[in-house]
């Protein structure tokens, strides 16, 4: 794929590095947060989340670089992170207090939804050790140019996190651009995180400083409102709500590509929610003016729908990476984005086989 030139597998330590915060989820099963009197525990974060799937499912080379308070609960979001083997030689380590008026760790309460009842999500993640990261902490050069890595990839959910945040967001992609390094970065725009922190002003703010830098831009769906995330209003008259979603998608990159000429590929998931659990689901990706479509999947069953996206993006980054070509690329996302979405917790536990049966067609019988 002459768009993208990745870096040889053989000069770098990482196929990816991913930046972001970790947060412990707690996951009342089929209870509500609020009734609920007991909790599972897993790991997760948007930017994480892809580094994982990338690891335990695509067997690439990944490492995350985050902070995180030194205490018991710091050290539970490190067992878990150390199982799904993604390197945590980057975590930065910052002492505790003793009650977190200076430094925590993340929390995320998630509910999944039935029926009629949506999923919930619910973040206590402020003053946290990954928020409170800033520029020159972290050696980026030694990174992306000793060790080398093949693709960084970031999003708007830690731009979102605090002030300093996009400041180490865009020192960390300009060095990976010295070094050659592919750029992702996924607008995940989420009105909450940014309510208290200028609202979507700041966002737009935020996501065009960061835009330049960005070689493979994903979230540019009308659901996530990420257009205008970006400071573009795509005019009602241009996109109708019966207009077709390849148009609509298209109009979309057509008026962000003229502003950010740098963009390679744009790519997004397309989901219509008829209830918690049922879902219709696929993805679009643009290369050079071309929008290519995944296989629908109308009336997607689903158990936990949270880490779909990123799902996503673990396997259209594979599919770029390992395969060079973005019909391959934009099927694998939305395969494994769609398996990822039949387990719980954010991340993903499916295999390559089966992602690859699933782009193969092969249907959901018992496998004995």
């Amino acid at each position: 794929m002459s768009e993208l030139t990745i870096r040889p597998r053989e000069e770098c330590r990482y196929d990816l590095v991913s930046l972001g915060e970790i947060m412990l989820r707690l996951d009342p099963g089929d209870m509500r947060i609020r009734t609920a009197r007991s909790f599972r525990a897993w790991e997760g974060g948007g930017e994480y989340n892809v580094a994982r799937g990338l690891r335990r499912c695509f067997g690439l080379r990944t490492a995350i670089v985050t902070a995180l308070a030194d205490n018991e609960v710091g050290r539970l979001i490190e067992d878990l992170v150390l199982q799904g083997d993604v390197e945590t030689e980057h975590i930065r380590w910052v002492p505790y207090d003793g009650c977190g008026r200076t430094v925590r760790n993340g929390l995320n309460f998630t509910e999944r939804g039935f029926g009629v009842r949506g999923a919930l999500g619910m973040s206590d993640r402020g003053n946290t050790a990954a928020s409170k990261m800033r520029r020159g902490d972290v050696d980026w050069d030694h990174i992306f140019g000793e060790l080398g890595a093949r693709w960084f990839h970031t999003g708007g959910i830690y731009a979102g996190l605090s002030e300093t945040t996009p400041d180490v967001l865009e020192e960390a992609m300009a060095a990976a651009k010295r070094h050659g390094t592919i750029v992702s970065y996924d607008l995940n725009y989420r009105p909450s995180l940014w309510k208290s922190y200028g609202g979507m002003a700041r966002a737009q703010e935020v996501n065009r400083r960061l835009a330049p830098h960005v070689d493979v831009m994903l979230g540019l769906g009308r659901q996530e409102n990420s257009t205008a995330a970006l400071g573009f209003e795509v005019p009602d008259a241009e996109v109708s709500p019966s207009a077709p979603e390849v148009e609509d998608f298209d109009k979309r990159v057509a008026t962000v590509s003229a502003e950010y000429p740098n963009l390679r590929v744009v790519a997004t998931t397309l989901r219509t929610v008829r209830t918690a659990l049922v879902n219709d689901w696929s993805a679009l990706a643009w290369l050079d003016g071309d929008v290519f479509e995944s296989v629908p999947r109308p009336g997607l069953d689903i158990l936990d729908r949270v880490g779909g996206g990123d799902g996503f993006a673990a396997g259209l980054i594979y599919g770029l990476l390992e395969k060079g070509d973005i019909r391959a690329a934009v099927e694998y996302g939305a395969a494994h984005g769609a398996l990822a979405m039949t387990t719980p917790g954010d991340t993903s536990m499916a295999t390559l086989a089966e992602v690859e049966a699933l782009v193969s067609g092969v249907d959901a019988r018992a496998q004995r």
